[in-house]
C-alpha cells in the first residue's frame, strides 16, 4: 500500500521517465513537484524499498514494472474523474485537475470500474490524454504539435501539452477546444508565430509557444 504522497511521486516519475523509457534525476523530480532534492532523495529510498522504482547512484531513478502498474492505475483514476467532473457535473476543463488530484487516491477498485461503466468507457479525458484501461493499456492517437503543420495544412485539436489553468482559459477565448478544426494561414519564421483559421470562423495569431502546446491530428 502506497501513501498519497508516494503515489504522487510515482506518477511524476512515470511521466518524467516517458513511461519508463529513460532515467530521471532527483533534481528534475524536485522541480516538477516544487520540493527540495533532499526530500526527493528520501522518498526515492522509500519507493526503492517498496520495489516500485529502480535507483542507481549517479544514473538516476526509473520506474519498475510494478511501479508502472501502480502509476497507471492512479493516472486512470485521475482521468476518469476528470471526465466525470466535466461531462456530468459540468465543470470546465480548466477547473478539474486539482479536484481530480484528490479523487485519484480513492482506493475502491469497484467504484472505479462502476465509474468507467457509468461514463461509457471513455478513452480520453477532457484534455485529450488517453485513459489507461483496467489492465494499464493505453491507446494513443497519432498527434503532432500545431507548429509542425505547414502552410495551408489543417487538422483537428486532439490534446494539449500544457494543461495549466491559464493556458486552457486562453484556448477557450480562442475557441480552440478539443475537436476544433484548425488551418494554417501563415507562418512567421522570425518568432515561430502563426496565423490560423479556427473552426472555419475566424483567423487569429498565436505565438510559437502556444502552437507548440496544441496537439493536432489530421
Amino acid at each position: 500500500m502506497l501513501s498519497f504522497a508516494e503515489e504522487n511521486y510515482l506518477k511524476t516519475i512515470y511521466h518524467l521517465s516517458k513511461g519508463g523509457r529513460k532515467d530521471v534525476s532527483t533534481n528534475s523530480i524536485a522541480e516538477s513537484l516544487h520540493t527540495k532534492p533532499a526530500s526527493v532523495s528520501d522518498m526515492i529510498r522509500k519507493l526503492s524499498r517498496k520495489k516500485v522504482v529502480n535507483y542507481k547512484k549517479y544514473q538516476g531513478v526509473n520506474i519498475s514494472k510494478e511501479g508502472k502498474e501502480k502509476a497507471l492505475l492512479v493516472i486512470r483514476k485521475h482521468r476518469l474523474w476528470e471526465v466525470f467532473l466535466v461531462n456530468k457535473l459540468k465543470f470546465s476543463w480548466d477547473q478539474v485537475h486539482e479536484i481530480a488530484e484528490q479523487l485519484e487516491h480513492i482506493r475502491s477498485p469497484l467504484l472505479i470500474e462502476r465509474l468507467d461503466q457509468f461514463l461509457g468507457f471513455p478513452q480520453y479525458d477532457p484534455h485529450g490524454d488517453p485513459i489507461p484501461d483496467k489492465k494499464g493499456v493505453i491507446n494513443s492517437k497519432p498527434q503532432i504539435p500545431l507548429c509542425d503543420l505547414k502552410l495551408n495544412d489543417s487538422g483537428v485539436v486532439i490534446a494539449v501539452k500544457d494543461s495549466s489553468k491559464e493556458f486552457l482559459q486562453y484556448l477557450d477565448k480562442l475557441g480552440a477546444a478539443i475537436g476544433t478544426k484548425i488551418r494554417v494561414l501563415d507562418k512567421i519564421a522570425y518568432d515561430g508565430s502563426m496565423e490560423i483559421d479556427i473552426g472555419d470562423q475566424k483567423s487569429v495569431f498565436v505565438s510559437g509557444e502556444v502552437s507548440e502546446n496544441i496537439l493536432i491530428t489530421s
